[in-house]
């Protein structure tokens, strides 16, 4: 998942060097959802899919397992490194921003923890509805970042204090880079008005212990975001606590909500 901001700088850059660690961490998550997701009759074999935003392309090796040697993937993303071409499977780089759909008879498009990033999202979710082929689907997956995630169990109040003042920061930071939090509560709804039927959303959440690979994707994020996450008035001893803190196994928190939508568009 590369992310762009409105004046083109990134607030999760593919080629930074804890980007494998968070796809790892966003992959182990996040891949039994969307595979469900994508089940029959999203993902049929023999299916033309375009993978949006692919990341470390663990989504797009699935979908071309899934589809056949008579289906094909594309899998695009601003800054492709981590994604390898095989057998069905085609990678290009692609700005979905700025660039027309690299084709317009798609049976299946899935964009996760894309859309939410960029400052023309509902511009971008018409376009992805115009490359669909008739009866073809759209799948938006988002994390809801405007529901807190709930400590359950800490070492200490000052813990849990500190947790959330990071967090607080941490989402202050993507709002900055032109993030919408609470998009995800608005996708079905403009799915809906892009003219796509059969619509329905799942919103999934569980707990995640300190030293899980869940909460090893906040302690990634923090790093990423260190720069700003100093200038917004966090100090260092501060981020040191809130890593340490999330290698805790006295600690549990909630994760993000995310939220799967999908539609088909009418044949």
């Amino acid at each position: 998942m590369t992310t762009a901001t409105s004046d083109d700088t990134y607030t999760f850059d593919n080629g930074a060097p804890d980007a494998v660690p968070q796809m790892h961490a966003l992959e182990s998550f996040l891949d039994p959802i969307t595979t469900r997701r994508l089940a029959r009759p999203v993902l049929e074999p023999g299916a033309t899919c375009w993978e949006v935003g692919a990341g470390g392309g663990s989504m797009a090796r699935r979908m071309a397992r899934a589809v056949g040697d008579d289906g094909h993937v594309l899998a695009t993303d601003i800054d492709p490194t981590h994604l390898v071409a095989e057998g069905n499977l085609q990678v290009r780089q692609h700005d979905v921003r700025t660039e027309p759909p690299p084709g317009d008879a798609f049976d299946l498009i899935h964009a996760r923890l894309v859309l939410l990033h960029l400052p023309d999202r509902r511009r971008v979710l018409r376009t992805l509805t115009g490359a669909l082929a008739p009866g073809g689907w759209l799948v938006v997956e988002e994390f809801d970042c405007t529901a807190p995630q709930r400590v359950l169990t800490a070492p200490s109040d000052d813990a849990a204090k500190l947790f959330a003042q990071v967090m607080d920061a941490m989402m202050g930071v993507l709002e900055d880079h032109g993030a919408d939090l609470g998009w995800a509560q608005d996708v079905h709804t403009e799915m809906a008005l892009a003219g796509l039927t059969d619509l329905d959303t799942i919103t999934h959440s569980q707990s995640w212990a300190g030293g899980s690979t869940g909460t090893s994707l906040y302690e990634t994020n923090s790093r990423q975001l260190e720069p700003d996450l100093l200038a917004a008035g966090l100090s260092p001893n501060q981020l040191n606590a809130f890593r340490r803190l999330l290698g805790d196994p006295g600690f549990a928190v909630m994760s993000y909500h995310f939220v799967s939508t999908r539609g088909r568009l009418p044949s």
